[in-house]
């Protein structure tokens, strides 16, 4: 993933590992909630990412292309030596992350077993990361979680 650095919102372009660009994040700014739409590179929406207002704890929820809610996100309450972080799934057990989210190293695991990596030590170019999905995974949701996570571990000032 990698993150314009001057854009209105919160805009990425996401590359395979060969360095296609296969997504693009497009943040939408000035609206009462932050929204990022995730597109393939011919502008289709795959889903869309927002801020759940008037929640306690920090969340966004992730939404298909017809609205349906696929995901929460949220910030675990009790945090001991590094963060950890829950996704509810709509249609399956719970995703678990844990790691250092600022500095874009962590785990993503279903069960105990990890079904993605996130790593900057991969990369030497600032605001760049590389996210490894295992086989069978759902890429665009764990992109879309990843990119949830950047966003509220990094908030716009």
């Amino acid at each position: 993933m990698r993150q314009r650095m001057l854009s209105i919102g919160d805009d990425y372009v996401i590359e395979n590992d060969r360095g296609d660009r296969v997504f693009r994040l497009d943040g939408k700014a000035l609206r009462l909630r932050k929204t990022i739409l995730f597109e393939d590179m011919d502008g289709r929406e795959l889903c869309k990412i927002q801020e759940r207002m008037l929640r306690i704890k920090d969340s966004m929820e992730i939404e298909g292309p017809d609205g349906e809610q696929i995901a929460i996100v949220k910030k675990a309450m009790i945090t001991p030596l590094r963060e950890r972080w829950v996704v509810k799934l709509d249609d399956g057990p719970d995703l678990h992350i844990q790691g250092n989210i600022v500095d874009h190293e962590y785990r993503i695991e279903r069960d105990g077993a990890k079904i993605a990596e996130v790593s900057r030590r991969w990369f030497r170019v600032r605001d760049t990361y590389g996210v490894e999905v295992s086989p069978g995974e759902n890429d665009v949701l764990i992109l879309a979680i990843t990119a949830v996570l950047d966003n509220m571990a990094h908030p716009a000032t």
